[in-house]
């Protein structure tokens, strides 16, 4: 078995690349996976899609067959040759794919390094992928490590003493080009986390903020949650060319504000386009200032500065859960055995106590004690054997005296697990492809 991780992300792909990669809605997402899984190199996946990255990570049997089937099947998607995915892409396979795994879970490799954000995201991502029968129990031992590594790095270091996510840097850019916003009239559109911290962000700061969704009903119970006004969406066309500051985070699967609705305007406009795909598809207007996601790599190099000692820290802490992930692993595989070696020893002097009771040599009145006498002799003789095979640290050796062992069995039931099931995976079933 293998885990295999392929990234594609801001540090490697333009806005335009991740938009083509990205799936604006469960029906799509849910045909990847199913194309995905149904593999036959490919046990479990999941896919962890979000404004920052597209990334797939599985677990397989092989792992050249399943990236040559990932890439296959996001250039189908995508539109985009194979050839340039994979010039693209960072590929990472088994102990490099949790590695990249625990770091991603710990926002070390998202755009604000200490973001709080890219954990929902992957638990959302991990919860699909259980509820749907795409992941199992593989998974789950990697995504579950993956969550206590990033409480880890919370706990340990200050990295996100201060959250920052992308709407944070927004609305932090926002007030560094208009200096005062209070009392100043603001659009959200999308009543996602996204839109939520954009409106603490702006209600702290004095803003009068308003709210639209394409659902009344969920626009209305996201200004009751978070003290907004409310705006109909059938108002768009009219609100683009009122407002003065413009966020949008939708979900949309093509963008909302577009040429045919803008107006010129006699006041400058400020919009932040925080979707992806965009919000915001519009021609060079010297009164629109439009700013997308990459554009908020500045303020974020302006705080990498303040950060880089928790960083460098919490990447140590990132090896180590690395290393200490992969020694659960040999443990979990030699467990089994040296459980069934125990019992089945355990068995044989049972019968041998048996046989010499039931023959006459040793008094019945007797039997407990030899019976405990042959166990503690069992025991004994196995104890620095066994404690070889749970400490040895060579993977290969470990494979090889496992091998060994489970060969020398003529009937074993063991099998060595395949994980512990992760706290977060709620509903579906633990799933098993063979």
């Amino acid at each position: 078995m293998h885990y295999l991780n392929i990234s594609f992300s801001h540090k490697n792909s333009t806005m335009e690349i991740r938009e083509k990669l990205s799936y604006s809605d469960q029906y799509h997402l849910n045909a990847c996976l199913t194309k995905l899984h149904n593999h036959e190199a490919i046990n479990e996946v999941m896919l962890i899609s979000t404004c920052n990255r597209m990334e797939v990570f599985a677990s397989c049997n092989d792992v050249r067959s399943a990236t040559e089937h990932v890439f296959a099947m996001l250039s189908e998607h995508s539109e985009i040759s194979v050839d340039e995915l994979e010039g693209r892409a960072d590929v990472f396979d088994d102990s490099s794919a949790i590695h990249h795994l625990f770091a991603v879970a710990s926002s070390l490799d998202s755009i604000v390094v200490g973001e709080t954000q890219i954990a929902g995201q992957i638990k959302d991502a991990f919860r699909y992928a259980g509820d749907h029968n795409f992941g199992g129990k593989k998974l789950a031992r990697a995504v579950h490590h993956a969550f206590k590594c990033a409480a880890k790095v919370r706990n340990v270091t200050d990295i996100s003493s201060k959250p920052v996510s992308i709407a944070s840097v927004a609305v932090s850019l926002l007030k560094s080009v208009l200096k005062d916003i209070d009392g100043k009239k603001a659009l959200i559109i999308g009543v996602g986390e996204m839109s939520e911290i954009t409106a603490k962000h702006l209600l702290s700061s004095g803003a009068d903020v308003y709210v639209m969704n394409r659902t009344k009903e969920h626009a209305d119970g996201f200004a009751e949650a978070n003290g907004t006004k409310v705006l109909d969406y059938s108002e768009l066309p009219t609100a683009v060319n009122e407002f003065e500051i413009l966020f949008t985070a939708t979900s949309a699967p093509k963008a909302i504000i577009t040429d045919e609705i803008i107006k010129p305007c006699d006041f400058d406009r400020y919009w932040f386009d925080m979707a992806l795909p965009r919000d915001i598809s519009c021609h060079k207007d010297e009164r629109i200032n439009l700013y997308v996601i990459d554009d908020l790599k500045n303020i974020v190099d302006e705080n990498m500065s303040a950060r880089e000692d928790s960083a460098r820290m919490a990447h140590g802490i990132v090896g180590r859960s690395t290393v200490e992930f992969f020694e659960l692993l040999d443990t979990l595989d030699v467990e089994p055995i040296i459980k069934e070696i125990y019992s089945k020893a355990f068995e044989a002097a049972n019968a041998e106590s048996d046989r010499v009771i039931n023959s006459g040599y040793i008094p019945k009145e007797y039997s407990d004690q030899v019976r405990k006498m042959g166990e503690q002799v069992i025991k004994r003789f196995l104890h620095d054997m066994t404690y070889k095979m749970r400490n040895n640290s060579d993977e290969s050796k470990s494979d090889t005296m496992a091998g060994a062992m489970l060969s020398s069995m003529k009937k074993h039931t063991c099998e060595a697990p395949h994980g512990h099931a992760c706290q977060f995976f709620v509903k579906g079933k633990i799933n098993e492809k063979k």
